[in-house]
């Protein structure tokens, strides 16, 4: 049925102008008529993608792939120069830092402008403007004017407003990389709060650990179209392995025709490299565990160049894709390792407390860029068994008790 889908795009198509140097005068654009040459650039070509109510879907592609103007599109700044944009409900975007903001009003005054800008009366924004005041936490700053804030506290109150006004579908563009640390992580508790609820998120994003964290979706947008649409922990490694190539390939000659779209297992920028994966229960080699056994995954690396900062990453999935659990070395703060030689790390856990299943195991070493220096997807793989009737990933140590 249609009305599952929150949003549906269908083959659209969107162009620009692209002037080579324009006057902007009567009289520039009199004597220098050479300037208003310009070639038409096209951004979107036939794109389609179908997004299901309460479902949170990620745009990834390089810069100047299309995303941020498929959003713009989304929220009807811009309009497709043909192909049709279906969207089911109200609509809240953060497509630009304070995009709708005022700079000489003050932030309450802002809150009651952008929000009726959203669609929601008088009445319902004074119903609503002590939590968003909250939220934003600038109560002692809200009857200043906007100019007088910083980068966060501008990205704070719009967010403020932006999860307040009860939309049927929230369009974010990069929105979330700006604020302090604490605050992403309350911005990312609330859009959980608000899936929950069932609202439809649509995400552009260059953060993989944003994109895995929330959302169930992820698009590839490759010069305007689709290039692989599926679960995040599947697409991500593709494109940053596409991201990697494509600098080097800068130096070549540009790509003829579009590049398939493969598996990628292994990609980084190979500074040092993981070199072996052991799995041990009670200091015995095993593949095989018991929902109560301790395990230890013993990461063996090599080192050709000094490594910096580094964080080591270890992610745990189903066999039919689900994140069981994902942590790196900087969550026990043991972020500032320099890898100057070959050794190890392990990861060790007392029990290991998942349900019957088949695991794999994705291992990484990063430096806080976006490119990983090595990251190995499905580097070992190990079965689960139990006796208890369990349902979910984890098991959850508990115990019954009747009164």
């Amino acid at each position: 049925m249609q009305e599952e889908y929150s949003i549906e795009v269908d083959n659209i198509k969107k162009s620009f102008r692209v002037y080579h140097d324009k006057g902007f005068t009567l009289k520039e654009a009199s004597l220098f008529k050479n300037r208003r040459s310009y070639e038409i650039r096209n951004v979107i070509d036939g794109l389609s993608f179908k997004v299901k109510k309460g479902e949170a879907v990620a745009l990834v592609g390089h810069n100047g792939c299309g995303k941020s103007t498929t959003l713009k599109m989304l929220t009807r700044i811009f309009y497709p120069d043909s192909g049709n944009i279906t969207m089911r409900g109200r609509v809240s975007s953060l497509l630009e830092l304070g995009a709708g903001f005022h700079a000489d009003m003050t932030g309450r005054e802002n809150i009651f402008i952008n929000a009726a800008i959203f669609g929601l009366t008088h009445k319902e924004i004074e119903a609503r403007l002590d939590d968003i005041i909250a939220f934003s936490e600038l109560e002692e700053f809200i009857d200043n004017p906007v100019r007088t804030y910083s980068s966060g506290m501008y990205m704070r109150l719009a967010f403020a407003v932006a999860i307040n006004v009860d939309a049927d579908i929230l369009l974010i563009d990069e929105i979330l990389v700006v604020g302090d640390a604490a605050f992403q992580v309350k911005c990312f508790n609330r859009l959980r709060e608000i899936l929950g609820k069932g609202t439809t998120i649509v995400l552009v994003s260059h953060s993989t650990r944003q994109i895995e964290q929330l959302c169930d979706r992820c698009i590839w947008i490759h010069d305007g179209k689709v290039r692989a649409d599926g679960k995040p922990s599947d697409i991500n490694p593709l494109y940053l392995d596409f991201i990697a190539k494509r600098g080097e390939d800068k130096k070549k000659e540009p790509e003829k025709e579009e590049p398939k779209v493969f598996e990628v297992t292994r990609y980084g920028s190979g500074e040092a490299q993981i070199s072996g994966v052991k799995l041990f229960r009670s200091g015995e080699p095993a593949i095989r565990f018991d929902a109560e056994d301790p395990c230890t995954i013993k990461v063996d690396y090599t080192v050709k160049e000094e490594v910096k900062d580094t964080v080591f990453g270890i992610k745990i999935y189903r066999n039919d894709g689900v994140l069981c659990y994902g942590t790196t070395t900087r969550a026990e703060h043991l972020d500032r390792i320099t890898l100057t030689k070959d050794g190890s790390v392990e990861f060790i856990m007392p029990r290991l407390s998942l349900i019957s299943g088949e695991y794999s195991v994705d291992l990484s070493i990063e430096t806080g860029e976006e490119y990983p220096v090595d990251y190995w997807k499905g580097a070992a793989k190990f079965n689960v068994t139990s006796n208890i009737e369990d349902e979910g990933t984890s098991r959850i140590a508990h115990e019954w008790k009747q009164n």
